[in-house]
């Protein structure tokens, strides 16, 4: 699969603008920081959570949980992805039993991480509520799912793919959208 490059759509300043504004928009929408969990879904799902963890420890001087989500096992393409997937660890050492959770992941695409994420986070107790942030959401649900909290929405075909890039595993900040050379892959159509 060759990807061309287009255009960068976010730089560093503008990510961080987005980020602050989902930090308040959580605290807003649930009237504060009580009962509150961040969960990242890992990879780029987890420093996006610790960058809401600490604008939220900022802005509110509280201090919110944070847990860790590896969804490897409970993808549904999990024999497409890889004969031999690399399962990294889950780490929620807080309850999560009648708590708000907010799932954080860095693009929304077809909806089945989120599906996968659901299905993993109810191992861990059934929270009050479950809401879902992500940094950008790019359409072409495939499954009845929507985020609650966006930093920037991305129209885009089937052709194109979002890459975000972040500091603390890119070493920079920044989102691009590239565009599939030649046919596109059976597995991104599904």
């Amino acid at each position: 699969m060759n990807l061309k490059q287009k255009a960068f759509i976010v730089n560093a300043d503008e990510m961080r603008r987005a980020v602050a504004r989902i930090s308040h928009e959580i605290v807003e929408r649930n009237r504060g920081t009580e009962d509150l969990v961040l969960v990242g879904i890992r990879r780029r799902g987890v420093p996006l959570a610790e960058r809401i963890q600490d604008n939220i420890r900022r802005f509110e001087d509280a201090e919110v949980p944070l847990g860790i989500l590896d969804i490897t096992f409970y993808r549904d393409d999990l024999q497409k992805v890889a004969q031999q997937p690399v399962a990294r660890t889950t780490e929620i050492s807080h309850d999560l039993e009648n708590k708000i959770v907010v799932l954080v992941d860095d693009v929304l695409f077809t909806g089945r991480t989120v599906r996968a994420a659901l299905d993993a986070l109810m191992d861990f107790g059934r929270p009050r509520a479950i809401q879902l942030a992500v940094l950008v959401d790019r359409g072409h649900r495939e499954l009845p799912i929507r985020a609650d909290y966006v930093g920037k929405n991305v129209p885009t075909s089937r052709r194109e793919v979002i890459h975000v890039h972040l500091k603390e595993i890119d070493d920079e900040d920044g989102i691009r959208i590239d565009e599939l050379d030649g046919n596109i892959p059976r597995e991104v159509t599904e």
